[in-house]
């Protein structure tokens, strides 16, 4: 935390204060109960959190990104699903403060910045997610209107969320199909309905849904900047902080395991001896620190390029992939180390194996993240 000046070291050290003394101790029985954390995400909203990443004068405790991804971190060391709850609400605000109409950040910004009014984003559909420009939803120009049609999936904290912003198309004949793709910024109206939950392996607490958009009507003024077709553009940019929101839950995960494991290994004993002097699990340990603090680090040097104000699609897709691909050798790895007990639900470590895989597919595939991260190396001519 060296980079971080006195007051974003204190906002760490209260949340990690608060994931020790709130999250962690009933994490276990809410999980396993798929129960939405609503008094650990009231917490959150009186220390701040939702609004870290929104600036005055609309918010009151921006952070810098650095700062913002060790939050997310220390969230995701206690309970993952904590940090996913914000994941969307992060982007939605970013949206806002990069490309939204003034009169778009004075409405929604303030309330964000509290936690009254809760965002998410919609992009994956049911026939797909990687290929955002093959999306069929569509936005009908009508009047002083858009009508909206179509249904979008996987959208983490829908039924708590008071604004989603929906990427659709509002000129599906444009060439390219990504001139013209908008963002329409949609409350909850006449037309709109969260269909359904959808079961998952992991990531329990916080719902993904399936939502649906059946003549759906908003005003003009919805649309995010007020210029049609360059909704694409803006959520590309608006993925930058939330792949390294993701990469920086992935680290999360992955350090709650290994400091399950390192506890485990100096209690358990087997020939004699505690089971860390055994050569084998040793090297797990060393290999997991040593590719936990990697990931950190490409997180950090992300996020500074993003404050730079520099392009960081690349950077963020390297942390993304590298954190997410780690998280998941170092839970596995975890359970290794725990035996027997790695299985059992009295555990904690067979909870971030189920949920580390949510990051390799999630914002972006890891796959879709080595196409941007080779295609950035071509452009720019190498690192």
């Amino acid at each position: 935390m060296d980079e971080l000046d006195t007051e974003e070291r204190a906002i760490v050290d209260t949340v990690r204060e608060f994931v020790d003394r709130d999250v962690r101790p009933s994490v276990q029985e809410l999980e396993h109960a798929n129960t939405y954390p609503d008094e650990l995400i009231e917490r959150m909203k009186e220390m701040g959190i939702f609004g870290l990443a929104i600036p005055e004068p609309y918010g009151d405790v921006q952070v810098s990104t650095p700062c913002y991804a060790l939050v997310t971190e220390e969230l995701s060391r206690g309970w993952m699903s904590l940090a996913g709850a914000m994941g969307g609400h992060t982007v939605v605000s970013k949206l806002l403060r990069d490309f939204g109409t003034e009169e778009q950040r004075q409405r929604y910004l303030p309330r964000m910045a509290t936690g009254e009014l809760r965002a998410t984003m919609a992009l994956t559909e049911p026939g797909g997610g990687s290929d955002l420009q093959a999306m069929r939803t569509h936005a009908r120009l009508d009047g002083d209107g858009y009508v909206i049609n179509g249904t979008k999936t996987w959208i983490s904290n829908a039924r708590r969320s008071d604004l989603v912003a929906l990427l659709c198309k509002t000129d599906p004949q444009a060439s390219p199909a990504h001139t013209g793709i908008s963002i329409l910024l949609v409350e909850k109206v006449p037309g709109f309905t969260v269909s359904k939950d959808l079961g998952k392996l992991g990531y329990k607490g916080v719902e993904s849904c399936e939502l649906s958009f059946a003549d759906c009507r908003v005003s003009t003024d919805a649309l995010l900047g007020g210029e049609p077709g360059t909704g694409f553009a803006q959520m590309m940019k608006g993925l930058e902080i939330g792949r390294i929101q993701v990469a920086a839950r992935a680290t999360g995960v992955g350090r709650a395991a290994l400091d399950d494991a390192l506890r485990y290994a100096q209690e358990r004993e087997s020939f004699g001896k505690p089971i860390w002097k055994h050569q084998s699990v040793g090297n797990y340990l060393a290999d997991m620190a040593t590719k936990l603090t990697a990931a950190r680090q490409l997180i950090l040097h992300a996020a500074r390029k993003l404050d730079a104000g520099d392009r960081c699609d690349m950077e963020a897709g390297m942390a993304k992939l590298f954190a997410s691909e780690t998280a998941m050798e170092i839970a596995l790895n975890a359970i290794r180390v725990h035996g027997g007990y790695g299985y059992s639900t009295e555990f904690d470590v067979e909870r971030y194996f189920r949920d580390a895989p949510l990051m390799i597919v999630g914002e972006g595939t890891n796959e879709i993240q080595r196409n941007v991260i080779v295609g950035q190396l071509i452009s720019r001519g190498g690192l």
